[in-house]
């Protein structure tokens, strides 16, 4: 079988199997695990044969016209070189470990087959982006992946959070989809052609003629599906849906098809300076400010949400110096540890017997609970905070170092500025990363809250998708020395003054946290009974009212706090209310954007009601008069018609004299 015809069933194996898990849900029911897991598996070991053939060699080029156009062409198109063919791996090894976690995780729920369908078409999707050659294919996969996180993060419809989380997340990603579907209009029309080989070589000949609006037109849509800033704001809340929906759309598929996009189409963003620094401050926003925010967090899947954020804004830092090598393989790395992290969390919340939430203000004792999430969460958090040899270590740390290498002038492919920008929030950010990584392992498996029901020893399927996470989580990042055969040749080694650096700067906060976390757990353990109190309005907390008067809000004569023990609030001091609530982000755009529309609604429906009904009700109000005048006068009674006859006989005779005398 031809290396093409593979690449061809790949994504098409879970297409077919959603397709029909969705036929046999309701019918067959004992058919719908094996139909979500196996054609996933198969898409799987068919995406590792594919990398093999490929083995970072010359790219894979196939195409067949789709459709004619009468301008710029449509094709099926594959275009597979070494980026392709790792991120293709990376996919289906989160997503067979997804549908397998799912197979215990929602083994009682109902609407597990719909669910199982849709992850199966959402990994298809991802699939598609991965391997297409031609960019309205891969807009086709772009926009399905878009649909089925709408459905997936809706799963628990019942409760008012998912719906609106679904709603959010699909309209602030269409939000950028609109400019980033004219940009992509606008490069295939300078291109002459859809197919990426051919925009590349338009590009490397100086074919594109607005080389700036393409790219920032572009950069909409990525800073939409990659929840970068401003259009991050949709994947916090997007954490209530199902744990297992969120490990893939974080790791593997629609978060990070925005920063395969760019990798793939770097040269387009190269031709325009401007472009590349405004991709380097998003990349520096994106990363300092979801770090603060995710310092402030309670629950642990907006914790690894916030995180998710500010990983991919490494990403596209390294792609904003050029470095899609870099970018590539933090991709990976954060992949494997970000899957582990969020599965992790899933046995947390499944032990705790929630549907999707787990404040770590009320988590007790679950070192001893959950020995396998604890374990293999703490290898996840170190590699997140870049603790050597851990693989995430190696990624960041190729990211810092091509910062450093553009900001050093050393390179012609990004300026230097933005070299500049994405090293000083990258090393910020590792400290702020590792700061929350503490806090959440922390708080999670050594807090002192309320201890939740014992539901038993989680399902089989579900430890064992984190043990075989934990091993790349560890290890991936030893393969910094290969990846460059797969990539553009450059070398992906850590740089020593920015690994002493960043590593330096994570053991930092780590420590800093640590150290904030013994000191508000020992004023929290001097409490006294009649100092403790509740916030009436929702935030409880076990709080010694002297110790952080000056830092809590107060109720009455007594102070309050969400956890006596978080060391965030310590951390980040008065910044901390405003962290937590994202700074505010959702009500500048409830003010700019949500009010005025439903203003303009309010104003478009009242003069529909009050303006234009009016007219069409004074124009049917005449009619209904006269009809209502001629009715009176059809009484029914002969003897009145006949007097009507002869009064009207004897009007018309003494108008026919009147004028017949000349009066």
């Amino acid at each position: 079988m031809t290396t093409t015809t593979l690449a061809v069933l790949v994504p098409l194996l879970p297409f077919l199997g959603a397709a029909a898990g969705l036929l046999l849900g309701r019918t067959a029911p004992r058919f719908v695990r094996p139909l979500a897991v196996l054609p996933t598996l198969a898409s799987l070991a068919l995406a590792v044969l594919v990398a093999a053939r490929q083995g970072g060699g010359r790219a894979l080029d196939s195409a067949t016209e789709l459709t004619p156009t009468g301008s710029v062409p449509i094709e099926l198109a594959l275009h597979i070189d070494g980026f392709a063919a790792l991120v293709a791996v990376l996919v289906g090894v989160v997503a067979t470990c997804v549908q397998i976690y799912s197979t215990g995780y929602l083994r009682d729920d109902p609407r597990y087959p719909s669910y199982a369908a849709l992850v199966s078409l959402f990994t298809s999707a991802m699939l598609l982006v991965v391997y297409s050659g031609d960019l309205i294919v891969l807009l086709v996969g772009w926009e399905v992946m878009g649909i089925c996180s709408y459905f997936l993060v809706g799963h628990y419809w019942e409760t008012p959070e998912a719906r609106a989380a679904s709603i959010k997340a699909f309209l602030v990603t269409k939000l950028g989809d609109i400019p980033f579907l004219i940009g992509l209009f606008a490069l295939g029309t300078d291109a002459g052609s859809f197919r990426i080989t051919k925009v590349l070589g338009a590009v490397a000949g100086g074919g594109l003629h607005h080389p700036t609006l393409v790219a920032l037109l572009l950069l909409a849509g990525v800073a939409g599906k990659s929840a970068q800033f401003p259009l991050h704001t949709w994947l916090p809340d997007a954490m209530a849906g199902p744990t297992p929906v969120s490990a893939l759309i974080h790791a593997a598929t629609m978060v990070a098809a925005g920063v395969y996009f760019i990798a793939r189409l770097l040269p387009v963003f190269e031709a325009s300076s401007a472009a590349m620094v405004v991709l380097a401050v998003m990349a520096a926003v994106t990363m300092a400010g979801s770090a603060l925010a995710a310092l402030a967090q309670d629950d642990v899947k907006r914790v690894l949400a916030y995180s998710t954020v500010g990983q991919l804004g490494y990403m596209t830092g390294a792609l904003a110096v050029g470095d899609r090598g870099a970018a590539v393989f933090h991709l990976l790395s954060h992949g494997a540890f970000k899957a582990l992290l969020f599965l992790a969390a899933g046995v947390i919340i499944h032990a705790a017997g929630t549907n999707s939430l787990a404040a770590m203000s009320r988590m007790k004792d679950l070192r001893a609970r959950v020995p396998d999430a604890y374990w293999t969460m703490t290898v996840a958090l170190l590699s997140l905070a870049a603790i050597p040899p851990f693989a995430g270590f190696f990624s960041k740390e190729s990211v810092l170092g091509a910062a450093e290498h553009v900001a050093t002038g050393h390179t012609e492919h990004a300026p230097g500025v933005a070299g500049g920008i994405v090293l000083v929030s990258g090393l910020v950010t590792a400290l702020l990363t590792a700061a929350y990584a503490t806090r959440l392992w922390l708080l999670a498996f050594r807090g002192h809250g309320t201890e939740a029901p014992d539901h038993g020893k989680q399902p089989l399927a579900m430890n064992a998708v984190l043990w075989v996470l934990a091993v790349p989580s560890l290890a991936f990042g030893l393969g910094y020395g290969v990846l460059p055969d797969w990539f553009d040749g450059r070398s992906l080694a850590p740089a020593l003054p920015t690994s002493v650096l960043g590593t330096g700067l994570a053991l930092v906060g780590g420590l800093v946290t640590y150290g904030a976390w013994r000191h508000t757990t020992a004023l929290a353990a001097r409490v006294p009974l009649g100092a403790v109190a509740a916030h009436p309005e929702g935030d409880a907390g076990l709080v010694e009212a002297e110790a952080i008067a000056s830092h809590a809000p107060a109720y009455g004569d007594v102070a309050y706090a969400p956890d006596p023990a978080d060391p965030g609030r310590l951390l980040l001091g008065p910044l901390h209310r405003h962290a937590a609530v994202g700074f505010h982000l959702d009500a500048v755009y409830d003010a700019l954007f949500v009010r005025p529309v439903r203003a303009g609604a309010s104003l478009v429906r009242f003069l529909d009601s009050e303006v234009v009904e009016t007219y069409v009700r004074g124009a049917g109000a005449l009619p209904r008069l006269l009809g209502a005048a001629v009715r009176r006068a059809q009484t029914g009674n002969v003897q009145t018609y006949v007097s009507a006859l002869l009064a009207g006989t004897v009007v018309l005779a003494v108008a026919a004299l009147l004028v017949a005398t000349g009066v």
